[in-house]
């Protein structure tokens, strides 16, 4: 039978601005996340890890740091991806991971869900991780890392940057609003996260045949849900969260979904990481 999911691990922290994140994938299995998949009666197929990366400084490199190292892992990703059967759930792992994503799955929309859009280049993030610069490398903003941005692209028009908000002020919602992306806020999901997320749904149908999701779990209120590398006081629950991922993984059209920036070390052992992998087996079933 082929499976509903297929689950690939990227244990990298690559692009990001400290260690951490590269035990992700392991502490998300150990935690049950593909039992609780199958739980709920979801056949899925575990094709373990592509090669990792732990977070070093890279003084070579100060703005983009680790870009090769980046680049390698995404490309891993991008070649396990797509002989994959079933649908890809690529457990990260930083961000840059979804570089892979949307590499193997053609030219979709992205629907992507977080605390900020990661529109900063080189040249405006002066720590250098590229994990705040994901979206600036696939949309070719001036500035970007060669190598990083040769692995993936999209027009922006075919972005819906979700969960997050910023005042119209803001660089980055400058940005977002300037290239142009759709734009749903924060404060449209907590409203209604069913119909915030049919929006962006919709829009992601008409933009391309396919589209793919990008969750970086900042996008949740940190100390309700203490589960990411960047903590941010403000955000999503866990169950706004879940509502949105139901209405999108239902699409037709939805072609796989990369989980990130879950730090196990920022996670405090009453509370476990049981809470989000229950939240994500929920929503995927």
């Amino acid at each position: 039978m082929v499976p509903r999911w297929s689950v690939i691990g990227a244990p990298s922290s690559a692009g990001a601005h400290t260690p951490g994140v590269e035990r992700a994938p392991a502490a998300l299995r150990a935690a049950g996340l593909l039992s609780a998949l199958d739980d709920r009666g979801l056949l899925v197929h575990d094709l373990g890890d592509v090669p990792g990366f732990r977070w070093r400084p890279d003084p070579s490199r100060p703005t983009a740091q680790n870009a090769a190292a980046v680049a390698r892992v995404a490309t891993d990703v991008a070649k396990v991806v797509a002989a994959a059967p079933g649908v890809p759930l690529v457990l990260g792992g930083d961000c840059t991971v979804t570089l892979g994503l949307v590499a193997a799955t053609g030219s979709p929309a992205l629907i992507y869900i977080a605390g900020g859009p990661d529109l900063h280049t080189p040249d405006t993030r002066p720590h250098g991780n590229l994990d705040a610069m994901v979206l600036a490398h696939l949309v070719g903003l001036p500035g970007c890392d060669p190598l990083v941005a040769s692995i993936a692209s999209l027009p922006p028009q075919r972005v819906v940057a979700y969960g997050f908000d910023l005042p119209p002020g803001d660089p980055q919602r400058i940005l977002v609003d300037r290239l142009p992306m759709t734009y749903v806020p924060g404060n449209e999901v907590r409203t209604g996260p069913a119909k915030a997320a049919a929006r962006a749904r919709f829009t992601a149908e008409a933009l391309a045949p396919s589209f793919v999701v990008h969750v970086d779990v900042d996008v949740l209120a940190f100390a309700q849900a203490p589960f990411a590398d960047v903590p941010e006081p403000a955000g999503l629950t866990l169950q706004e969260l879940v509502e949105t991922l139901s209405v999108l993984v239902a699409s037709p059209q939805f072609a796989g979904m990369t989980l990130t920036e879950v730090n196990p070390d920022h996670v405090p052992p009453e509370v476990g990481l049981t809470p989000l992998v229950d939240a994500v087996a929920t929503a995927l079933g």
